[in-house]
């Protein structure tokens, strides 16, 4: 009797405690638009594709990022392009994260730039997966076209959609 209660209410403070989780990560992302406009540089347009580095295959990526974090799918984060490096403030190991506005298909998302690699031609950026269903749910399109990518000055930011 004493475990069926203890079961009963450890069970009742894990569903809280997730509830509680997703619903400040669903709201504490968002930017007023006026703030991240008058923060950001100049707009890179492109393409963008995801990454994944848990998935088989030689394109993937290492598990860990350029700046030293493990590849997290469930973070608002991308890589950029190798050539775009400093454009975004330098992403090296060990350095504070840089940001940027991502913008394709009417979303804003702030992303965390904490990655770069050598992307397929034509590529901007690789958005990590919950970012990617942030503008493909399905995961179906693979690439997204016309994705303009605009750095933001400061390290302020808290990744998630804009809006």
């Amino acid at each position: 009797m004493v475990f069926r209660s203890s079961a009963a209410v450890c069970g009742a403070v894990v569903a809280l405690s997730v509830s509680v989780t997703m619903a400040r990560s669903e709201t504490g992302g968002v930017h007023a638009g006026a703030k991240v406009n008058e923060a950001s540089g100049d707009a890179i347009v492109g393409a963008a594709s995801m990454y994944n580095p848990f998935r088989p295959g030689w394109r993937e990526g290492t598990r860990n990022t350029a700046s030293g974090e493990r590849y997290n799918p469930s973070a608002w984060a991308a890589a950029i392009k190798t050539s775009l490096r400093q454009k975004f403030g330098g992403v090296h190991y060990g350095a504070k994260p840089k940001y940027a506005l991502v913008e394709a298909v009417g979303k804003k998302v702030i992303v965390k730039i904490n990655d770069v690699g050598p992307l397929t031609p034509g590529r901007i950026i690789d958005l990590n997966e919950r970012t990617m269903r942030h503008f493909d749910p399905s995961l179906q399109l693979g690439v997204i076209h016309d994705v303009k990518v605009r750095p933001l000055a400061g390290d302020d930011w808290t990744p998630g959609p804009v809006g």
